[in-house]
């Protein structure tokens, strides 16, 4: 029999109240035997951000760091450099210079994609956006905005934005729903609250969900999101996942599929920050269940699947940062579903970005610190 803990958790506090649900305390049950079977341990790979929104490799091993406060770095041999030719960007609330991610054919095509908060187009304030470019001499150059969320507003929470692509090469993103949690998510003739599918060059697929819908974002692929800001392929199956913040508690992973609603604000495991409820109904026809919630909510920002075999019993599993809570969390995943969960580093700082590595060692973004990775076991 698995032996649970209970933990009690106190409330911590931070300057971001519209990700952290802050004001709320429970347990959490943790299953002592999730598959750890040892200690792991961390050390710094490179310091010196404040918010590192987003990372990834260029094939020559150097790192690209997205700072929210709109900055991009090349780091190479833990020497950074600065990127010119970013687009504006609009630092408002959340929103801010965020995810970044290669072309899966990167080397031949030199494609990199970028999510920033724009205040281009209608309306006062910004909206998220999703651009791709070349890397030439460190700066960007051959720039292309593919997709711009409007209207745009002046509330600062709830822009997402990951980026991913699928085997097949569709690239996806997210928009969160922008603080219009009663307009937005589940509409499907406006932005916000989304999962989004392109073309690599911006064009939308004719197989979306909504494409032959007349007036609908035809980009969307699935709706009912409040703020994801965790998404990444399961290398083992294909399938999109994303995890999206909660109000208070209602955290959600879930698994992406062509034009499903997946419930908010219709349905939630969460209450409003007040203590109030603003649905009572956690579950509704034609609406999809979360594979995995979290009460009380961790504030999950950024994922990542280990696919090597770099860490014992840990290939097919699942990392996720927690921004409220200062800790990794680890997910025990059997056939396709979290079975249980363990926070690793407790009190580390606010992790924003998980990525596995082209070493196949898991690395982790720790606000106001840097960039970490989980050594090997020896």
């Amino acid at each position: 029999m698995k032996r649970l803990l209970i933990l009690f958790v106190l409330p911590i506090a931070c300057s971001n109240q519209t990700e952290m649900n802050v004001d709320d305390l429970s347990n959490i049950e943790i299953d002592e035997e999730a598959n750890l079977k040892w200690n792991p341990s961390y050390e710094l790979v490179v310091d010196g951000f404040d918010i590192a929104w987003g990372f990834t490799w260029l094939p020559d091993g150097d790192l690209l760091v997205t700072e929210k406060s709109g900055h991009l770095f090349r780091v190479s041999n833990g020497q950074k450099t600065e990127i010119s030719g970013l687009p504006d960007v609009k630092v408002q609330g959340q929103g801010g210079l965020m995810d970044i991610e290669l072309h899966p054919n990167y080397a031949e095509n030199d494609w990199l994609y970028i999510t920033y908060a724009s205040d281009e187009g209608g309306g006062r304030g910004a909206n998220t956006a999703l651009m791709r470019a070349k890397l030439t001499n460190d700066a960007l150059t051959d720039q292309q905005v593919l997709y711009k969320g409007d209207p745009n507003s002046g509330k600062g929470q709830h822009f997402g934005s990951r980026i991913a692509f699928d085997n097949d090469e569709y690239l996806y993103f997210t928009i969160g729903d922008r603080g219009s949690r009663d307009l937005n998510p589940q509409d499907i003739y406006r932005d916000g609250g989304k999962v989004y599918r392109l073309l690599d060059d911006g064009r939308i697929p004719e197989d979306n969900p909504f494409f032959n819908t007349a007036g609908a974002r035809t980009a969307i692929y699935s709706y009912g999101h409040r703020n994801p800001q965790g998404m990444e392929k399961n290398p083992f199956t294909g399938e999109i996942w994303t995890h999206e913040h909660g109000p208070k508690g209602g955290d959600e992973v879930n698994i992406i599929q062509p034009g499903k609603n997946y419930g908010w604000p219709v349905i939630s495991y969460g209450i409003n920050y007040n203590g109030t409820k603003f649905t009572d109904l956690t579950e509704k026809e034609g609406m999809e269940q979360p594979l995995w919630y979290w009460v009380p909510s961790i504030a999950p920002s950024g994922m990542a699947f280990v696919s090597g075999a770099n860490y014992p019993n840990w290939q097919g599993d699942l990392l996720v940062g927690s921004l409220r809570f200062n800790y990794l969390m680890y997910c025990d995943v059997e056939d396709n579903k979290i079975v249980s969960e363990k926070p690793l580093f407790e009190d580390i700082g606010r992790v924003r970005a998980v990525e596995e590595g082209p070493d196949g060692l898991i690395y982790f973004s720790v606000e106001g610190a840097g960039i970490y990775r989980i050594k090997a076991p020896q």
